[in-house]
């Protein structure tokens, strides 16, 4: 898509990020009441004082105590591209009341982020409730419009990005795992978004040709159960030769090659007892798909019947390859026991390896789909099983346990002055003022042991120096840290015309790289599935007391009669 871009000129202008990868990415792409709001600070006068927004979330989803951050490459790419075109300011004017000054309309074709700055956590990271994701500083008109797209383009990100994760980290380090979501994901966008954030948060593949095309994603597939039952027989089968795979000969006859195998397995104790006359139709399909791709052959075995046609067939063909000189790939299961029907082909690969010296035939790849999702992964690897790699589409791009990360967007201070949000639902208050963000770590420093947030001008915590950690609104909840490594979170990546250096944005092959580094850092206890300790994410003492002097301040004093 960057290709297609084309001019130079708007590279340029765009801060040599390039554009939106979602065309659909333009400040339009925002709620009708940041205009209402944008144009009420013009008509007060107050649409140029300096703002400072946190964008974060509260709450971990899936029941975790993690999430991985996802979507700044796509928020700056909307901020170096942000500017009204006649048709933007327009239809703007034609969804506002017509009572709105013609010099707001002036205003916003002057408009872009030149005088934004944005801070955030590295794309990859792992993040915790209440710290900020993203610090967005400019006039407060500007990034109010800001809000609801950079909301958008996080929450769908990190959420899918966190469902990818937790799926590598219950299906462990040593298996593949390869996204199928496209045709069950939430549109074009939805299906294009998770295959590129699920490759962010772990998975090795997808099967998605747009995202491999434009993210540079690993692409896997093989057939589908209508391909293995369109054929009849392999009388259908016109073509039948196939080259050896050193060139030095051809076999003539492939379809009677493999029903010789057929026939070897049928009356072998491998097999024995296990199958009769197995399904014609899948055997044609079978060698139709190893002429095609005699280097790539893996079969879809589950169309009639496992172990009966599915598993018979496969050897038979992978065999014949064999012979040939090429190494089949392996199965696919997409129903069934897939705990017993692994191990039983594992089981009858191992025997065929050693019945008839075939080097490697035991350690073909089994595949698995069918729905599958964190819960079903989780009760295979208890009783046991053979699976190589796991497909999983529905529940991961739809994030079906959890539809939303909830994501907000608050001022926490403008003019310098810092402002609060107060509710009666603890944690719904927000931390103001400018912020800091660091991570402490332990022993060797090694796991992280908390986030602390600091006011912008207080010292850095420091390597071996004990500091206090306070619960932001509980006082009770407090512990002392002397941290062995400090790390700061939050790195300018626009610093619009501050003239500050800018963090430059990582392809996504280094910012997969960066995630799995991240996860393995944590401790076990905070990524387990069930009753996972809470990440402490805490604030300065400092900050914790300006907080509640705020909140004193600002909350109203009711009065008894």
């Amino acid at each position: 898509m960057a290709a297609a871009n084309g001019p130079n000129k708007e590279n340029k202008r765009a801060g040599g990020v390039g554009l939106p990868s979602n065309p659909m990415v333009t400040p339009l792409l925002t709620d009708l009441y940041q205009f209402t709001m944008a144009y009420a600070y013009w008509k007060a006068g107050k649409h140029q004082e300096r703002a400072v927004f946190d964008l974060y979330f509260r709450r971990n989803p899936f029941g975790g105590e993690y999430t991985v951050f996802a979507g700044l490459e796509e928020c700056i790419k909307l901020i170096a591209n942000f500017r009204f075109t006649e048709d933007d300011i327009s239809f703007i004017g034609s969804s506002l009341p017509p009572s709105c000054e013609a010099g707001f309309f002036d205003y916003l074709r002057n408009t872009d982020c030149s005088d934004v700055e944005l801070y955030a956590i590295s794309e990859g990271f792992v993040v915790f409730p209440k710290v900020p994701l993203v610090r967005v500083e400019g006039p407060v008109a500007v990034v109010q419009l800001l809000e609801t797209p950079l909301v958008n383009l996080i929450n769908y990100a990190s959420l899918v990005a966190t469902n990818a994760a937790r799926h590598r980290f219950v299906v462990g380090k040593s298996k593949l795992l390869v996204e199928y979501g496209l045709r069950r994901a939430q549109g074009p966008d939805g299906g294009v978004g998770a295959s590129k954030y699920c490759y962010m948060g772990g998975f090795d593949a997808t099967s998605n040709v747009t995202a491999g095309k434009l993210y540079g994603i690993p692409l896997r597939g093989t057939l589908s159960h209508a391909f293995v039952s369109s054929f009849l027989s392999p009388d259908d089968i016109s073509v039948k030769s196939l080259l050896s795979n050193d060139g030095s000969n051809v076999c003539q006859n492939f379809v009677s090659l493999t029903q010789e195998w057929l026939s070897k397995l049928k009356h072998s104790h491998i097999l024995g007892g296990i199958f009769g006359d197995t399904n014609r139709s899948e055997l044609a399909a079978f060698i139709s798909y190893a002429l095609a791709f005699p280097k790539n052959f893996m079969a879809l075995v589950d169309t009639y019947d496992v172990m009966k046609s599915g598993i018979p067939n496969f050897c038979a063909v992978a065999l014949a390859l064999n012979d040939l000189g090429y190494k089949a790939l392996g199965i696919r299961l997409d129903s069934g026991d897939l705990a017993y029907l692994s191990c039983k082909s594992r089981k009858i690969f191992r025997a065929i390896e050693r019945e008839y010296r075939v080097p490697n035939f035991g350690k073909i790849t089994i595949s698995a789909s069918s729905d599958l999702n964190e819960e079903t992964i989780d009760a295979l690897n208890k009783q046991g099983h053979e699976v190589d790699l796991f497909g999983i589409g529905t529940h991961l791009v739809t994030c079906y346990a959890q539809p939303a990360l909830g994501v907000v967007f608050k001022l926490v201070e403008i003019n310098n002055q810092p402002r609060i949000k107060l509710s009666e639902d603890i944690s719904k208050v927000s931390i103001p003022c400018k912020k800091r963000c660091y991570r402490l770590y332990g022993k060797e420093g090694c796991h992280p042991l908390v986030d602390i947030i600091t006011r912008e001008n207080e010292p850095p915590p420091k390597v071996g120096e004990r500091i206090l950690c306070r619960h932001p609104f509980t006082e009770s909840k407090r512990a002392y840290v002397v941290p062995q490594r400090v790390e700061e979170l939050m790195k300018c990546f626009w610093p619009g015309r501050s003239g500050k250096d800018r963090e430059e944005l990582l392809p996504i092959k280094q910012i997969r790289e960066q995630c799995m580094k991240q996860l393995e850092q944590m401790r076990p206890d905070h990524m387990r599935r069930l009753n996972p300790t809470p990440y402490k994410a805490t604030v300065s003492a400092k900050l914790y007391d300006f907080i509640h002097s705020l909140w004193l301040n600002e909350a109203p004093v009711g009065e008894l009669r």
